[in-house]
């Protein structure tokens, strides 16, 4: 008996009609490598004492802390029992990649706190010595009842500021990584089964940390009417170049592998890529969105060019950054569940806008980390120095 049309080459079972990891897990990966990125940034300064990140790297410290109070909210509205998301620390399994994640993100939270407390300790106390009543007390509260500060104490805040910020590179890199660890170790979907994996969500997440680090800068000088700070943006740009040269490096490695081997893997990525997938992934992720930037950040490093137009291209390249890395995600996150598991068909991936996974509630989630970056610039000094007697954001 003959089967009708195309039976066996768009069968779908009847349980993997839906993509279920939507749009929070790609908005989940998207603001955890806002936070390595930026803290990256912050690392190149107290670390490596690149002297050009000096004047932005308390303010990429504490970019990178409101990224990661978000980052794992994505998870907790992607819960069916959000109530429950305590449990992955008090009942911990070694052998689950996500329980051990539970660890590190908190861990790293904390390292953060810790590093912009030793940083913000001089002003917290001149604070608490200047302030009256009920903000005094809070002021009191942040200095943990200690309102001296000397030149000694500073000397060892900053041994250690230096030794967390050391510390904390290779933590964001684990973080980072594992999530593509994750994605990478499920051998069941042919599109992440790839050790490049976590090389590519860590180099890609350094890049588009970086990018919104680079618009966060700009619009806020624009903002105040200050003035950019010329020499530093182009030594950034070089940096952000270079990072996203190696991940767009990787991302063609880990494609042409696939494509030269030929192999069972390449029968189901073959027809994704060619099919639902060849407008987001060929066409803008791995095309337009890469090449353009590749060109105009080559052009900003290479060339004598400077000024207003340097921060304009500057800023468009950044821009197209972010773009990229948000499609890379989308890609990777929904487009390996696009291969139905009966491996003869695609599922279908349809957009929600009011649902509870929906893009109103990614927006409000993405917008929430720059929100609370504009509370906490109205209480401390973010870009002015902690030990000065200014005060402003």
């Amino acid at each position: 008996m003959e089967l009708p049309g195309d039976a066996l080459v768009n069968f779908i079972f009847p349980n993997n009609a839906k993509v279920w990891w939507s749009v929070m897990i790609v908005l989940y990966p998207y603001l955890t490598g806002l936070m390595a990125g930026a803290f990256v940034v912050s690392a190149l300064s107290h670390v490596f004492k690149i002297k050009e990140f000096k004047p932005i790297a308390n303010f990429a410290l504490i970019a990178a802390f409101c990224f990661g109070l978000f980052a794992a909210t994505p998870l907790l509205v992607h819960l069916g029992q959000p109530q429950r998301a305590y449990e992955i620390y008090v009942t911990p399994h070694l052998t689950s990649a996500m329980s051990i994640f539970g660890y590190f993100y908190s861990g790293y939270l904390v390292l953060l706190m810790i590093e912009i407390w030793l940083i913000y300790r001089p002003y917290f106390t001149r604070m608490a010595n200047q302030t009256k009543g009920f903000m005094g007390f809070i002021w009191y509260l942040l200095t943990l009842g200690q309102l001296e500060y000397n030149p000694a104490s500073a000397k060892v805040d900053q041994k250690i500021i230096a030794v967390l910020a050391g510390i904390g590179i290779p933590w964001a890199s684990v973080l980072h990584g594992y999530v593509g660890f994750v994605f990478g170790s499920v051998k069941a979907v042919a599109w992440w089964a790839t050790a490049l994996q976590p090389f590519i969500f860590l180099s890609s997440a350094i890049v588009s940390g970086m990018a919104v680090l680079f618009l966060m800068y700009t619009f806020i000088r624009w903002r105040q009417r200050q003035a950019y700070d010329f020499a530093m943006v182009r030594k950034y740009m070089a940096f952000l170049w270079g990072i996203f040269i190696l991940d767009y490096a990787l991302e063609v490695i880990e494609l042409a592998f696939v494509v030269y081997e030929r192999g069972y893997h390449w029968s189901l990525i073959e027809p994704l890529l060619k099919g639902p997938l060849f407008d987001s992934y060929a066409i803008m992720q791995m095309g337009i969105l890469s090449v353009t930037p590749l060109l105009i950040l080559g052009y900003v490093v290479l060339s004598n060019i400077s000024g207003r137009m340097m921060i304009h291209m500057a800023n468009f390249g950044s821009l197209i950054l972010l773009l990229q890395v948000l499609f890379m995600r989308f890609n990777v996150v929904v487009g390996g569940q696009l291969i139905s598991k009966s491996e003869r068909g695609f599922v279908d991936f349809e957009w929600e806008i009011l649902a509870k996974e929906g893009i109103l509630t990614a927006i409000v989630l993405f917008v929430a980390p720059f929100v609370t970056y504009y509370i906490i610039s109205r209480f401390i000094p973010i870009f002015d120095d902690p030990a000065a007697g200014k005060e402003g954001s």
